[in-house]
């Protein structure tokens, strides 16, 4: 099991990326030894991880998530490829199929059919990824591989793939073609749905037990209240979002702020042993505070979280 911890470039700092590799530095020399970057509409999210990758080498990297629209899977795969180069084999893909509604707004282009163009762009990426070339056709993706522009096999060892999957269709092409999926979901959730839903995908493809990822916005304080007031108005938009809504009724929660962990280090180490119960292989801690003192105590936490086996 690995516990990493999500990465916020501060955007208002005079050199953005130099502040998230510094991050990244924190991180490690508090014994984390795996960060994740999110990707929005500034940064380049798989860049920065390579470039943290290069610059610290031995801390895994990796993305929560990159949105498939509109990058193609063949673009997408040479970026992936340059940071698993560069990060010395420890890069992580990490992809979703976005907000609908703010990729409509954003890039004016169609969401519709998500899984099977889910499918479709997986089979792509795992193409390149595992042989190097890629010929395929289907009706929302075409990739072929242009013999006056190969595709150059990586040296490295192959990328996983993991997809912020969380409902039926999507669970089941995830466990079909990727390594494993990254839900922002509660443990209810991960033990009585996304658990068995994507186990039994993989199982019938003839693959291996998929990964599964609890992602858990955490905030290590005293001041609760302050803290659950920060995470409810950055968060506030999620809860607009259909998947998300469909979520919090699994759960049984009136909003996504209801699934933070926020409290002292006993608080939270509770509340993130019952995403391991419910069968979550990995953890991703995501800081709902922003500032360095805020992510040196989440990555303190991740940092003691023991290996199966132990006890958090």
């Amino acid at each position: 099991m690995t516990t990493g911890v999500l990465l916020t470039p501060n955007r208002s700092a005079e050199h953005v990326v130099a502040d998230a590799v510094e991050q990244a530095s924190l991180a490690w020399d508090t014994g984390v030894r795996h960060v994740w970057l999110g990707q929005q509409l500034d940064l380049d999210a798989v860049a920065v991880a390579g470039i943290i990758g290069a610059m610290i080498p031995g801390l895994a990297v990796g993305t929560s998530v990159v949105p498939i629209n509109p990058r193609h899977p063949l673009i997408l795969a040479a970026a992936a490829q340059t940071a698993q180069s560069a990060s010395r084999g420890h890069f992580s893909l990490g992809v979703g199929l976005g907000v609908a509604m703010l990729e409509e707004w954003a890039f004016a282009i169609p969401t519709d059919h998500a899984a099977a163009r889910l499918r479709e762009y997986l089979t792509v990426l795992r193409a390149v990824r595992d042989t190097g070339t890629v010929e395929f056709r289907g009706q929302h993706v075409t990739a072929v591989d242009p013999q006056v522009m190969p595709v150059a096999l990586p040296s490295a060892a192959p990328y996983p793939v993991f997809v912020a999957a969380m409902g039926p269709r999507t669970l089941q092409v995830t466990g079909e073609l990727a390594d494993g999926t990254m839900p922002y979901a509660g443990p209810r959730t991960l033990e009585e749905f996304i658990v068995p839903t994507i186990g039994k995908a993989a199982a019938d493809a003839g693959r291996p037990a998929p990964r599964v990822f609890g992602l858990v916005s955490v905030a290590v304080t005293r001041d609760v209240e302050q803290a659950r007031a920060e995470a409810a108005e950055a968060m506030a938009v999620y809860d607009q979002v259909p998947s998300y809504q469909r979520v919090n009724a699994r759960e049984g929660v009136d909003s996504v702020v209801d699934l933070a962990l926020i409290g002292d280090e006993e608080h939270v180490a509770r509340g993130l042993a019952r995403y391991v119960e419910a069968g979550a292989t990995d953890l991703l801690l995501m800081p709902v505070q922003a500032g360095r003192d805020q992510l040196r105590r989440v990555c303190e936490l991740a940092a003691g979280i023991p290996a199966p086996g132990g006890h958090l």
